[in-house]
């Protein structure tokens, strides 16, 4: 099977990043464009990135989850810390997280370390999951191999009933990594290709040095 996609093509013109236009600190540029994306623009779930980790076999590897919160400090979210990912990251915590805005044209580049946060904060957002979240983060060992749906659906009955009135506690194999950054990257589509890229650098005084790269 083959396919021509060379013909796909698109005018980028909705905003413009300048250099002179943007704050010291690269999580005000975040929460500025987040908020703008999610008030303006139709998207769904702006929350959603790709977090991209180098697995056990060497290979690097994306998947799209849901950012929980943010902060001077870093970016959160949760995940069983025995999935594939989780035990990634255990391994080598430089990852790299990506939001692709598409109707704003619009995406952003995180690079970082990942490290658990504390068991507290893991404990108050799984106690504000929905109950089905909350067994369903129990029933499934994440990442391994099952032998059909029929499996999980079945200890899910169980596990209803078996905390049918009960308090669902958090497993200690599932939490929150805060992503702290060391470098992001703006970009903004441009008209002929000539997009707006503006990178921080995250230096050893704590400070970050901005760059404007190109396109």
């Amino acid at each position: 099977m083959e396919k021509d996609l060379s013909n796909y093509r698109k005018s980028y013109e909705k905003g413009e990043l300048l250099l002179e236009n943007v704050p010291e600190n690269p999580i005000e540029l975040f929460r500025n464009w987040f908020i703008e994306v999610d008030t303006h623009f139709n998207v769904d779930e702006t929350n959603a990135m790709t977090v991209s980790t180098i697995g056990l076999d060497g290979y690097p590897k994306n998947r799209v989850v849901l950012l929980k919160k943010y902060t001077y400090e870093g970016f959160i979210f949760f995940t069983n810390y025995n999935s594939e990912k989780g035990k990634a990251i255990t391994e080598n915590p430089n990852v790299c997280l990506s939001f692709f805005w598409h109707s704003a044209e619009r995406q952003i580049i995180i690079k970082g370390k990942a490290e658990k946060i504390s068991e507290n904060l893991s404990d108050g957002y799984f106690e504000s999951r929905p109950r089905g979240s909350q067994l369903g983060a129990i029933v499934s060992n994440q990442s391994d191999v099952v032998t059909n749906r029929n499996v999980l659906e079945k200890n899910l009955s169980i596990l209803e009933a078996q905390y049918e009135g009960k308090n669902i506690e958090r497993p200690k194999y599932w939490g929150g990594f805060i992503v702290k950054p060391v470098e992001l990257e703006f970009w903004q589509g441009r008209p002929n290709r000539l997009h707006d890229r503006i990178r921080y650098q995250l230096q050893s005084d704590y400070n970050w040095k901005i760059e404007r790269l190109a396109p």
